[in-house]
């Protein structure tokens, strides 16, 4: 194994990952840590850029993963705990399963909340006007709602304070039960 690890919290907006993965990165059991926030990569794009959820951005998305991907590969390499922050659901692991073949110990943690509650905490936080955004949470929801193989991956944060999340998230880390394997 290389010396970090790389730890990927995921789920629609709502979840609390970007809250609790900042803190996770700061509780690190590893003496070094990053917080890869993926959507900071999107703002990177100046020019051209086609927001995410469109269907005519998927070969944008596919070179911002690579991006935040390699970005992590060369922090774990180093020694940090790497931890992954934004939208990585099933239909976009292809490339770490390929980082798990080059002996990183790669984790992958769904965050999920009842449809009710993730509105209530995902709606105003757009820039997107209301009625899009809420059809984009919505849609986010749905594909994070039925993940097959990866349901076992799911941390439920419905009724979970944020601390309560990460001790649960962290002991998640240390059994190594979402580890992903090839």
């Amino acid at each position: 194994m290389k010396q970090g690890r790389i730890i990927i919290i995921t789920g629609s907006p709502g979840t609390g990952k970007s809250t609790i993965a900042s803190i996770v990165a700061n509780e690190s059991s590893l003496p070094k840590s990053v917080h890869l926030h993926t959507d900071d990569f999107y703002h990177y794009i100046k020019k051209g850029a086609i927001p995410p959820f469109l269907p005519e951005s998927e070969e944008q998305n596919l070179i911002v993963i690579e991006a935040y991907l390699e970005a992590a590969k060369r922090f774990a390499s180093g020694g940090f705990d790497v931890i992954i922050d934004g939208i990585v659901g099933p239909w976009f692991l292809e490339p770490w399963l390929k980082v798990v073949q080059d002996n990183y110990e790669v984790h992958y943690i769904i965050l999920r909340a009842i449809k009710e509650v993730t509105m209530k905490r995902a709606i105003n936080r757009s820039k997107l006007d209301e009625d899009s955004n809420i059809e984009l949470v919505e849609k986010m929801w749905e594909q994070f709602n039925n993940l097959g193989h990866f349901e076992s991956n799911i941390i439920d944060t419905t009724h979970q304070s944020i601390d309560q999340s990460v001790l649960t998230i962290k002991a998640v880390i240390e059994q190594k039960t979402s580890v992903l394997t090839i």
